[in-house]
């Protein structure tokens, strides 16, 4: 295959594409698939100076798992490789399987497109060391184009890490809390018919929870009840619908592949976003302050109530690998960072290995739950200091068919909205600035920024004032008027 036409399967740091051809033509193709798995063998062996190795691979509920499983596996064994296929996985336990399991693997491959539609997938890849950054992804990709590839016959065997994983899981609550530290409590799962249905019978169950009425723990590749994605509002109100109907004491909702997660607490509250990284925070802090690294469109809200704690708050790139690779660098140079996260809900605790686990991250939180219990406490009672938005938005506009260049025009605007802004004696930029352009309005901020890949300008709005967002976009318009290579027709609406 043409580098070309692999390039155009790169997503940040994994391999996706279109996998079921029902509503547009399939790009994730089997020889695509068999490409890039043969490179990532290419790329291993360059790695680590090994022939033989030991791969394994897991896979999400999605419907095109199975014809995307044989293909990787097939490459794999041409290439010389044993294979261990660990059946419906999570991401994150495709990790842990390297380093807590006697699977004996070199590197993980996880089947998996996380919240995207049901007919997409794609392919994320692990070593030892973590998971890959984008330039290794580049570089496969050039070696999958290259077609030199090692030959051989390799084996294939199936063993699942699931059990094992959950066990893991459970032993970090109960040596926190002791036995059964949730006996007596009702929890509600909501795994949106991906991978995370696991996580009742294994993980909260043997803790002693009671988990009648938790919901869409079958997996169902075809997502049908809602998208399987902390940050959907309808799958989270679902959520906090169960956890109301059922008078439960939390409401947990994983993504596809369990790399995320987020909460509802006994109320009906939602604890996702600002909420939920002010949690972390509060939960961390109790036995040492440090700075928590979060993505670019957190809350100043957020910030107040991390330095309220004694912590720092470092708003840096949108991306969970960007968010990662900083807290990693403050730790390296001496600065403690226990938590890079998202306000997707991917998490990464220093003391997780880095990795973006949402099953881990609700295991912290479970801690919390027993220990706030015992002293007749709320969860949200943790957070009751977090100032809250009036208003959060955030408004998409595309580029129009003048463009010619979206990433240089995206560039050359963000740069030109700096310099208006410094004109303009009613905004400021903010001075802790990593990605795009964010102003300050004065009851609020508007941060403009460019899609990591797509023709796309996100554009994020929170307001202290009814109102306040609108009033933004209203006066963004203004600033982006003569710019006849973007769309602003979605900005336009939201003004009204």
């Amino acid at each position: 295959m043409t580098i070309e036409t692999l390039k155009k399967l790169k997503s940040g740091t994994d391999v996706r594409g279109v996998a079921v051809g029902e509503n547009s033509p399939v790009t994730l193709t089997d020889d695509a698939v068999t490409a890039v798995c043969k490179g990532f063998v290419r790329w291993l062996e360059l790695k680590t100076g090994k022939r033989g190795l030991k791969i394994a691979i897991g896979n999400d509920s999605r419907i095109s798992a199975e014809r995307i499983v044989k293909c990787a596996v097939n490459a794999f064994n041409s290439c010389g490789c044993s294979v261990v296929y660990t059946g419906l996985s999570s991401t994150p336990s495709m990790f842990i399987l390297l380093k807590k399991s006697d699977f004996g693997c070199d590197a993980s491959v996880m089947v998996t497109a996380s919240h995207l539609p049901f007919d997409r997938n794609g392919l994320k890849f692990f070593t030892k060391d973590g998971g890959l950054d984008s330039k290794d992804i580049d570089k496969i990709l050039t070696l999958a184009a290259e077609e030199n590839f090692p030959q051989g016959n390799g084996s294939y065997e199936e063993k699942s890490f699931m059990d094992e994983y959950s066990r893991i899981l459970t032993g970090i609550v109960e040596t926190a809390c002791g036995i059964l530290p949730l006996k007596g409590k009702k929890i509600i799962v909501d795994a949106g018919n991906g991978a995370g249905g696991f996580f009742a019978e294994k993980v909260l169950k043997p803790l002693g929870a009671d988990v009648t009425g938790s919901q869409f723990l079958e997996p169902d590749g075809r997502f049908p009840n809602h998208i399987p994605n902390p940050e959907d509002k309808n799958a989270i109100n679902s959520l906090s619908r169960a956890v109301l109907r059922e008078k439960a004491d939390l409401g947990i909702i994983f993504d596809t592949d369990v790399d995320r997660a987020a909460c509802v607490d006994a109320d009906g509250s939602e604890i996702n976003r600002n909420a939920l990284i002010a949690l972390l925070s509060a939960i961390l802090f109790k036995d040492k302050t440090g700075v928590v690294v979060t993505d670019s469109v957190t809350s100043d809200g957020l910030t107040e109530f991390i330095k309220s704690l004694g912590g720092g708050h470092l708003r840096f790139k949108r991306g969970y690998k960007n968010v990662i690779d900083k807290c990693r660098e403050l730790n390296a140079n001496g600065i403690y960072s226990p938590l890079a996260i998202e306000t997707s809900g991917h998490a990464a605790f220093k003391d997780n290995y880095y990795l973006d686990d949402g099953a881990y991250l609700i295991t912290r939180i479970l801690i919390c739950l027993s220990e706030q219990a015992k002293l007749g406490k709320s969860l949200t009672s943790l957070i009751s200091g977090l100032k809250r938005p009036v208003e959060e938005n955030e408004v998409r506009i595309g580029f129009s068919k003048d463009s010619k260049d979206f990433k240089a025009e995206g560039a050359k605007v963000i740069s030109e909205l700096k310099e208006k802004v410094s004109e303009d004696k009613t905004l400021s930029l903010a001075p802790d600035n990593y990605e795009g352009v964010r102003i300050n309005t004065g009851y609020g901020w508007i941060l403009v920024r460019m899609s990591v890949h797509d023709p796309v300008m996100p554009i994020n709005f929170e307001s202290d004032i009814a109102g306040g967002n609108a009033r933004s976009a209203k006066k963004l318009l203004g600033l982006l008027k003569e710019y006849s290579f973007l769309n602003p027709a979605n900005l336009e609406i939201f003004t009204k």
